[in-house]
């Protein structure tokens, strides 16, 4: 191609690049102390179920969680060392990094110690993540590149007193930023574009209490006329809205973007039980604000735009690179196997996968898993809820009727193929946790988790219930069995005169 050519196309392409991918420090100021917040936020969530998720005694032994993840490339503090107060420690330090990004304390420097942490302890309880969790590592990681900490902190006021500070940011890492949002969007939406979200109800069946929704989702999608329309502009605007926001970066366009965004991810926070992912959908915005959402610049914050140092460009470009071909085999070609070896290793290292396909495929059935554990006086309970009387077939209250929504994604995912490994695991540690709790009349003498389906409407009508794990744990040739037939029927028996 001649040189004109390059140097016009180039012309055209700089200033559009410029307008979309600059960032305001006043904004990312405000996605720091966000993403500090969600940090804070995830440590103390996270800590109620330390006994049951994290300790080395509880539903995710650090052997089994290591044969799950696999070769070496799959990195985790937490799995350094199997002792509760190590992975105390790498939990807390969590929240530390939080806090140390909210006043803007060794911005950089947090920031990579709240990645690290996150990573480690996504790993560490691997059953228990949506993609919430994966997302904020993913914006940490670009967040390592970018200065954070220029406005409204600590080390913003220390350079203060050594100069002038940036007013903005323009460099590969605010592009990777920006792009990040978008893929997540886009790869959703595309997701969605098959029979079940063009023919179907997925989105009523999403909402129920029996898949990801809560009690007001479900009355929500219940009123006359609504399923179907909301359904269709969810759809549009996934694939729609990343494009807009990249292809036309209009302050004006980006402010009403941002706005639709705040409202779809609060639409998400009541009506589905997902944890902090609407939060997090909600944070991840916040850097695209655009200058006009601020006061004008005083006389002496004269406009600066700075860019990368020559390593940093390098390096954040590399990684950029790496989940843009991810996110093509991952979320635009589809299911295409396991990725290339190399590839794959690079992707765990960096902790860079880019498979958004959020809610693509919405089976129209209801399932659930519940326990049943027979107490020493013979009672009969469900310990993953609170102990209520056991309840045969589907629970009342479904997955709501659970502790909280890393339970919800655990029992979710456990009766998969590959998941087993934690069942007996689990069904050991709730009866350990339990017992230690309780009297002696009330300690569980067995425990069983089932798991079930049910199609939610227009099927047969057929159950599926089926045993995922017992404790004391069955032999293979089924010992055990026959002790717990005769302990229940000793428990149910009417005594001697």
């Amino acid at each position: 191609m001649p040189a004109s050519h390059t140097t016009g196309l180039f012309g055209k392409l700089a200033p559009w690049a410029e307008r979309a991918f600059t960032l305001d420090t006043r904004s990312l100021a405000l996605y720091r102390i966000g993403l500090g917040g969600l940090l804070i936020a995830d440590c103390l969530l996270r800590s109620r179920d330390f006994a049951l998720m994290v300790s080395p005694d509880g539903i995710f032994p650090p052997a089994t969680v290591r044969t799950y993840l696999g070769g070496p490339t799959h990195w985790s503090l937490s799995l350094l060392h199997d002792s509760a107060w190590w992975n105390g420690c790498v939990l807390a330090l969590e929240g530390v990094a939080g806090a140390m990004l909210a006043v803007g304390l060794q911005t950089r420097l947090a920031t990579i110690l709240g990645w690290v942490a996150v990573v480690s302890v996504i790993r560490r309880t691997v059953l228990a993540n949506n993609a919430g969790d994966i997302w904020l590592a993913c914006q940490l990681f670009w967040a390592m590149f970018l200065p954070l900490g220029s406005r409204w902190s600590l080390d913003g006021w220390r350079q203060t007193q050594r100069g002038s500070r940036p007013t903005a940011i323009f460099s590969i890492a605010s592009a990777a930023l920006v792009l990040q949002l978008a893929a997540v969007y886009l790869g959703a939406g595309i997701a969605k574009c098959n029979s079940t979200w063009l023919t179907g109800e997925p989105l009523v069946h999403a909402v129920s209490v029996h898949d990801h929704g809560t009690p007001f989702g479900m009355v929500i999608m219940r009123l006359p006329g609504l399923a179907a329309p909301l359904q269709r502009a969810i759809l549009c605007s996934e694939i729609a809205l990343p494009i807009v926001l990249v292809v036309l970066p209009a302050a004006r366009i980006r402010t009403v973007l941002i706005l639709l965004a705040v409202l779809f991810h609060s639409g998400i926070w009541i009506m589905m039980n997902l944890g902090l992912f609407a939060a997090i959908g909600i944070v991840a915005w916040l850097p695209l604000l655009p200058s006009i959402a601020w006061p004008p610049a005083t006389a002496h914050e004269s406009r600066r735009v700075i860019g990368l140092s020559h390593g940093a460009t390098w390096g954040c470009g590399l990684a950029g690179c790496l989940a843009g071909v991810t996110f093509i085999l991952q979320s635009v070609a589809g299911p295409v196997g396991p990725l290339p070896q190399p590839l794959a290793a690079a992707v765990n290292l960096g902790f860079l996968s880019q498979e958004w396909r959020m809610f693509g495929s919405v089976r129209g059935q209801e399932q659930w898993v519940s326990c049943r554990a027979t107490l020493a006086d013979g009672r009969l309970i469900d310990p993953l809820r609170g102990g209520r009387p056991a309840e045969p077939g589907l629970p009342s209250g479904g997955f709501t009727s659970l502790p909280n929504h890393r339970w919800h994604r655990f029992l979710w995912r456990l009766p998969a193929q590959d998941s087993r490994g934690f069942a007996a695991p689990a069904a050991a540690a709730l009866a350990r946790h339990w017992n230690a709790h309780h009297d002696p009349l009330s300690q569980i003498v067995n425990l069983e988790i089932w798991c079930g389906t049910a199609e939610a409407s227009g099927g047969d009508g057929t159950v599926r219930d089926r045993l995922l794990a017992s404790w004391p744990p069955r032999s293979a040739s089924g010992a055990g069995s026959l002790d717990r037939f005769l302990e229940a029927h000793e428990a149910e028996a009417p005594a001697s005169p």
